[in-house]
């Protein structure tokens, strides 16, 4: 069995999600959860969801060693740390110190860095990370308020992180097939070593290299290069949508634009940050209300913000995105608490916020909705709903719109 690290919640789904389109059957546990045996006997994969990204490196390292012994004690014996597949991170960690750690308990003598999704136009070339043309420096990450991406050589990335040597392979030797790949990997100095990859195709021959590997890391996209045994998982099923929710926390550009197409068709409520800050509860019953007053089929969006206008971290001296989180948060609660049996919900941090306040222990993984974006359905408060969590750069345009059709 294989057995995951994912350091957000979009991020484990995101995983999941490719492992089930490369034939595993698989779950994902949440944080500390236990994993039962009568759930490790009935898949081939498991991924925790940590919220591990940027939480401080000591917490980090302890949370990821403790998903390993859950995993090792559930009947894993291959492993894989997966990061974002913009690397976010800071010179300080916290990817290096995760995979020292892990790669230290299982003794691997070395780990390859894989980040490249492209189906998702992350790639990396010459040993450098590309979001679709743009280096990452020049792409929209170089901005991020918490992980901003200033460089683009992983190599560069990794090194301040970790003490272990970092090596690179560059493309060329991943076409040469997975047996003179191997042969460079083998050759290669440093714990670490970073693989060029800009097609699934690349991503199959580094997982056929790879396969005899303890531990790998990377992405989501290198999933596609780990074949499973068993197919697609066709005995999920989700409850019949009746009248879902979209909750975004997420401001990315994506989203923004998912938001705007899906407002053509769906109605489309914006927290006010200041009434947020000055009285949560309030704002909860307010968006509660505006929801109950719309068609039940309507799939209405409650949303962060709806422009990059819209979006100010800070507001008299409090940090709006936290409040966004709690917000949307409690209003999922009582949506699945009154009856609502299905959400989507937009952004790493709000999907974690989300999950807790549903106290959502394990999710089921469903069919695939955009490249690293699915359904899943999960129990909570006794009964089982649909849930899917998108990280805010991902999916079409009309992801808001289309999504439903799935729980027809």
């Amino acid at each position: 069995m294989l057995g995951a690290i994912a350091d957000d919640f979009t991020g484990a789904t995101d995983l999941a999600t490719m492992l089930r389109r490369s034939g595993h059957r698989v779950s994902v546990v949440i944080e500390g959860a236990g994993i039962r045996p009568d759930h490790a006997d009935a898949v081939d994969a498991i991924v925790v969801a940590l919220k591990t990204r940027t939480a401080p490196r000591e917490q980090a390292v302890a949370d990821s060693l403790a998903a390993l012994a859950r995993l090792q004690a559930a009947g894993a014996t291959r492993f894989y740390v997966k990061y974002c597949s913009t690397f976010d991170s800071t010179d300080e960690g916290n990817i290096g110190p995760i995979l020292d750690a892990i790669s230290d308990a299982l003794g691997a003598p070395r780990v390859v860095v894989v980040p490249s999704l492209p189906s998702n136009g992350r790639t990396v070339y010459n040993g450098h990370l590309f979001v679709g043309t743009d280096l990452l420096e020049n792409s929209s990450m170089r901005h991020h308020p918490l992980t901003p991406m200033t460089r683009s050589r992983v190599a560069d990335l990794l090194r301040p992180q970790t003490a272990h040597a970092v090596g690179e392979v560059a493309l060329p030797a991943v076409r040469a097939g997975a047996d003179a790949l191997t042969h460079a990997l083998t050759a290669g100095t440093g714990r670490y070593i970073v693989v060029d990859a800009i097609a699934d195709e690349d991503l199959a021959t580094i997982g056929a290299a790879t396969a005899d590997d303890i531990l790998v890391s990377g992405g989501s996209g290198l999933a596609l290069g780990i074949p499973g045994p068993a197919g697609s998982d066709d005995a999920w099923a989700a409850p019949r949508d009746a009248g879902g929710v979209v909750l975004c926390g997420s401001v990315s550009r994506a989203t923004l634009e998912q938001i705007e197409r899906a407002s053509r068709t769906q109605p489309v409520h914006v927290i006010d940050a200041d009434a947020a800050i000055a009285d949560e509860p309030r704002v909860v019953a307010d968006i509660l209300a505006w929801l109950s007053a719309q068609p039940a089929a309507a799939h209405p969006v409650v949303c962060a913000a709806r422009t990059r206008d819209d979006v100010e971290p800070v507001r008299g001296g409090t940090a709006v995105a936290p409040v966004m989180e709690r917000v949307l948060a409690a209003v999922a609660r009582e949506l699945v608490v009154s009856g609502t049996d299905a959400l989507l919900v937009a952004g790493g941090e709000t999907s974690g916020a989300v999950v807790r306040a549903l106290e959502i222990d394990r999710l089921r993984i469903g069919p695939e909705l955009a490249p690293g974006v699915c359904w899943s359905t999960a129990r909570a408060f006794g009964r089982d709903i649909a849930i899917a969590l998108k990280s805010g750069n991902f999916g079409r345009p009309d992801l808001f719109t289309q999504a439903w059709e799935l729980l027809a």
